[in-house]
């Protein structure tokens, strides 16, 4: 019979907490959780290792006589409050992630003689949003009036997608922790987060979130490398955090989305939103927001609106068939950036990184790494 072990149970409840459950959800899953924290019995080496894999915690910090102090990765911003130090921990992992990447990333630029990108915190907090939402377009070769130019949404998008990594961002899709589908990332938790680096910004969106949705969360990510401050976000109700920085990345999002100017002249002509939110491509609940701030509906009917249109995007996602899951090279080329890759593939050439650093940045195997390149780069 295995040996039992003591362990402090507020490590216990940490862990659980830490993961993202609640007790008695957790309890549920795991029954025996129950009578450790009861203390009636004790877990062996084996069940606390069974644990450890379902909290994603490591196994030693099970032993240790109190939580430890994690330090927020970057500051996160709720809507209604200002600067919250407490994430789920599939975020946090997802952050660390991708600060892994950017590391390797940043080093081999500045190794290989890449200058620093010269709009990455060329503004700050006290700036005007529509000098920062100008030098955005500059940088990105987009006009004014860009996406009506674009037969859909979707083509906009991917048109902006292609831009930003064109100036040496890397844009990241993801709803999962890596290729993980049982940890998923929710969007009321987190619609997307930005690390700034002079090398090499990250932006992360969560691609559980409507389609048109996440150009807003694109831009408004944009706008906090432009004034260099890393920082993620939930958009509870479309609405930003109670913080300056955040308020301007938010009139900045929405200024280079839907330009004040065009979108007062089309509601004098067109008052609807389904109408503004074709002509611009972007989701309904983005005219929503612009015709809210700019006094053309008030907030009564804004977060009617905007709780029916959810609902109503919710109930037809729930009614959609199940997919075979679609095409995973393409679903790696959004998740990892083709920008990312080719470095990625071009330091493998020249032997400036070894291939099992590169199946650790990736997730991807030998095979599925080369299938990945053969197919998509």
């Amino acid at each position: 019979m295995e040996p039992q072990i003591q362990i402090n149970t507020n490590i216990l409840t940490w862990a659980i907490g830490r993961a993202g459950y609640d007790l008695p959800d957790f309890i549920i899953k795991f029954p025996k959780i129950q009578d450790w924290l009861d203390q009636t019995k004790q877990p062996t080496v084996r069940q606390l290792e069974d644990f450890s894999h379902k909290v994603h915690v490591p196994f030693g910090y099970l032993f240790l006589p109190e939580p430890p102090n994690e330090k927020p990765l970057i500051p996160f911003f709720r809507t209604g409050k200002s600067i919250s130090s407490n994430v789920n921990l599939n975020i946090r992992d997802t952050i660390m992630l991708l600060q892994k990447r950017q590391a390797w990333l940043r080093e081999y630029l500045a190794d290989e003689g890449f200058e620093p990108l010269e709009f990455v915190g060329k503004f700050d907090a006290q700036s005007n949003h529509f000098d920062i939402v100008s030098d955005i377009r500059k940088t990105l070769g987009l006009s004014e009036n860009w996406a009506s130019t674009f037969p859909s949404w979707e083509k906009a998008k991917e048109h902006l997608a292609m831009q930003i990594e064109e100036a040496g961002i890397i844009l990241n899709f993801n709803s999962v922790v890596e290729n993980n589908n049982h940890r998923p990332i929710k969007v009321d938790e987190c619609r997307g987060f930005v690390l700034v680096d002079k090398f090499a910004p990250f932006l992360f969106v969560n691609a559980a979130d409507a389609k048109a949705a996440q150009m807003f969360t694109i831009v408004h990510e944009l706008a906090h490398v432009w004034v260099g401050q890393s920082a993620g976000f939930d958009f509870q109700g479309m609405l930003p955090a109670d913080d300056p920085l955040e308020k301007l990345c938010d009139r900045v999002a929405a200024e280079f989305l839907v330009p004040e100017s065009a979108f007062l002249q089309f509601w004098k002509e067109n008052p609807s939103i389904w109408a503004a939110a074709k002509k611009f491509k972007v989701s309904p609940i983005v005219i929503g927001r612009r015709a809210l701030d700019l006094g053309k509906i008030d907030k009564g009917y804004f977060f009617k609106f905007y709780n029916d249109h959810v609902a109503k995007l919710k109930n037809a996602k729930d009614q959609k068939p199940k997919s075979g899951g679609g095409d995973f090279y393409l679903t790696q080329k959004q998740r990892l950036s083709t920008r990312f890759m080719a470095h990625l593939n071009q330091a493998v050439k020249e032997n400036k990184i070894l291939y099992r650093d590169v199946y650790k940045l990736t997730g991807l195997n030998g095979e599925t790494f080369q299938k990945f390149i053969s197919k998509i780069l």
